[in-house]
């Protein structure tokens, strides 16, 4: 088997093509859940702390060395803002996959829990119910 034809087998894979698509929609869901944590959620709680942006909330450990209109050294800042929203972040999207794939267990396990058919007895069985039958009958 030659090398593109193992490559198009393994890329044409159901597994590989969901998966493919997942981290599409994977993507974009996280882009939405950005723009949520910084257009809708933490406008509020800047207004809150009396900050511009949340994001911009630090705590400056060394000032910049400047001279003149030089920057010698920039200042160095523990920028827990930043760090806060993407916990937020985190926590919205783990929520978000929690849900998910708690509906999809839950819809896996009422599948599971419809009975399957009887099987179809055997010929031998079958034989041996009319024989068994048979001499009741007599």
């Amino acid at each position: 088997m030659s090398f593109s034809s193992e490559l198009k087998e393994f890329l044409m894979r159901g597994s590989v093509v969901d998966m493919a698509v997942g981290i599409v929609i994977g993507g974009a869901f996280g882009k939405i859940v950005t723009s949520f944590v910084n257009d809708v959620l933490m406008p509020p709680l800047a207004l809150i702390s009396d900050q511009g942006q949340f994001t911009d909330l630090k705590l400056v450990l060394r000032e910049a060395v400047i001279q003149g209109t030089e920057v010698v050294t920039p200042a160095v800042t523990w920028n827990y803002g930043a760090f806060i929203q993407s916990i937020v972040d985190f926590l919205i999207i783990g929520t978000a996959i929690f849900l998910v794939i708690k509906g999809m267990n839950s819809m896996k396990r009422k599948k599971e829990e419809v009975p399957a058919p009887p099987a179809e007895p055997s010929k031998e069985e079958s034989l041996l119910t009319e024989i068994r039958d048979l001499l009741k009958n007599k």
